[in-house]
């Protein structure tokens, strides 16, 4: 168990937050009672360049405007003995929580999703910076909708070693990340984001991944087999053409992030709703103390707010616009998922990261029975990360 530091750089430590494959994510204060969470990277994710770049990384990062979605990036201190950065505190619950304990997204929810995100990530990308582990534990659900957290964490990921950091090792998490990562023969550019933000938007409409296996190797290699279609099983037809574009295997094939907006804000207005009345809706229903409102400025959605995205959604499982069976509507269903917290990438592949199907009528069951992965690619991924042959 990790000892509770008292302090990190000028923050006072009240509580850890998390932990990962990074480091440990603590809630602390500043000396005027501000709540900021902090992130102290493990010291083996770190050499001196890695460092120099942290730094200037974390200088570029405060330049970021134009958006409400990114946590606001506060300080870091790159040369301590352990490395810290320090992030705004975004309370509420990860959207990994909310799916796995409150069910999937309604279409018209995973699009505000979407195009609201989307804009975050075109505005990190305008000062030259990515994210590159979007994931449905990095998406905070708050009452001012929803916020990208650790994002800043580039340098760790951007190194000279084609995001090999230590042999077999890959930073960032496997289910969640570009064919182009899980090979590393290339940095990850924007498109490399705009897979991730598809694998959020699909596990908020679906809950699961592209690729599920029993370890990381198994699934790093069907994510990096270009013949392995993802797992797009239960996706509703609304959301299938823009989520599919978005995980192609080929970088160019995806959308920009201007065209992943104009798509989510264009299913928003099929439902008959604006894109305000989305956010205020999704804030409604994925913030659980009720507050959202206080995000929007005045009352939560109306009732006919409620009866268009219940009207506009597919029920889990079908392709039909609307639920013609009287069944509840998506926003009442829970789909239990397992808890796969310890998402990212760790030093040694997890045994058991395969993902329990849902046992529910008019749940489709995820797709088995897939033709394996090819064996050169699974060699070649074997080799790159001199991991040993019995895995």
């Amino acid at each position: 168990m990790t000892r509770l530091p008292a302090q990190i750089g000028r923050y006072t430590v009240e509580r850890e937050l998390g932990t990962g494959g990074m480091g440990q994510v603590y809630l602390a204060y500043s000396p005027g009672g501000d709540p900021v969470a902090v992130k102290v990277i493990r010291n083996d994710r770190l050499d001196q360049a890695t460092r120099a770049r942290f730094e200037k990384e974390a200088l570029i990062a405060r330049t970021v405007v134009g958006t409400n979605r990114v946590a606001r990036f506060l300080d870091a201190d790159p040369y301590a003995d352990q490395p810290w950065m320090a992030v705004e505190y975004v309370p509420g619950r990860t959207l990994h929580e909310h799916v796995r304990d409150k069910g999937t997204l309604p279409v018209p929810l995973v699009a505000s999703l979407g195009a609201l995100l989307a804009e975050g990530l075109e505005a990190v990308h305008r000062v030259g910076l990515l994210h590159r582990d979007l994931k449905p534990q990095n998406v905070m659900l708050g009452e001012y909708g929803p916020i990208l957290i650790d994002f800043g964490l580039g340098a760790f990921v951007d190194t000279d070693r084609d995001n090999l950091t230590l042999a077999g090792m890959i930073i960032g998490t496997v289910r969640c990340m570009p064919p182009e990562q899980a090979l590393a023969r290339v940095k990850p550019q924007e498109p490399a984001d705009v897979y991730g933000l598809g694998t959020v938007l699909l596990y908020a409409a679906t809950c699961h991944y592209p690729y599920e296996g029993a370890d990381w190797l198994g699934i790093a290699t069907q994510v990096a087999d270009e013949e392995q279609p993802p797992d797009l099983g239960g996706l509703p037809a609304a959301l299938l053409p823009l989520i599919e574009s978005m995980l192609a295997y080929a970088p160019a094939d995806r959308p920009s992030l201007a065209e992943v907006t104009r798509q989510c804000v264009a299913l928003v207005r099929e439902a008959k709703l604006s894109a305000a009345q989305a956010r205020h809706a999704l804030i409604t229903a994925t913030v659980s103390s009720g507050g959202g409102a206080r995000g929007a400025g005045h009352d939560g959605p109306s009732s006919s707010v409620w009866e268009r995205i219940e009207q506009f959604a597919s029920p889990i499982g079908e392709a039909s616009d609307a639920d013609e069976d009287g069944q509840d509507s998506p926003l009442d269903r829970i789909l239990p998922v397992p808890d796969d917290s310890s998402d990212e990438t760790p030093t040694e592949p997890p045994a058991d990261v395969v993902r329990e199907a849902a046992d529910r009528p008019g749940t489709e069951k995820p797709k088995q029975g897939r033709k394996p992965a090819s064996l050169v690619v699974s060699e070649d991924l074997r080799q790159r990360y001199a991991m040993q042959s019995a895995l």
